[in-house]
């Protein structure tokens, strides 16, 4: 049962950092780099950068919920809601019908 799991390549689990500009301050992100991989995918089928999308959705999270106690965290819940099939454009079109 659990190979399919205990079994992953360790490259997917590797920690990477990467620097970006969040909220006009260059700061550091660690996670592993399947969430980065992840990150990629979703920021690239939004026609952004990883660190534009990484910024939009910052600001947009601190307008909405008024703060972030941890970023990272917030990522890699992101990267569970993509893979459960949540999208912004699915997301947006239920939000329009319900208003109409």
């Amino acid at each position: 049962m659990c190979r399919v799991f205990a079994g992953q390549d360790p490259a997917g689990y590797r920690q990477i950092n990467r620097s970006v500009r969040i909220a006009g301050h260059s700061t550091s992100i660690q996670l592993e780099a399947t969430f980065w991989d992840l990150l990629d995918e979703i920021a690239a089928g939004q026609g952004l950068t990883t660190p534009k999308f990484l910024s939009q959705l910052y600001d947009e999270a601190i307008e909405i919920n008024g703060t972030i106690p941890n970023f990272a965290s917030m990522l890699r819940t992101t990267c569970a809601l993509y893979l459960k099939g949540a999208s912004p454009e699915r997301e947006e079109l239920e939000a329009l019908k319900e208003i109409a």
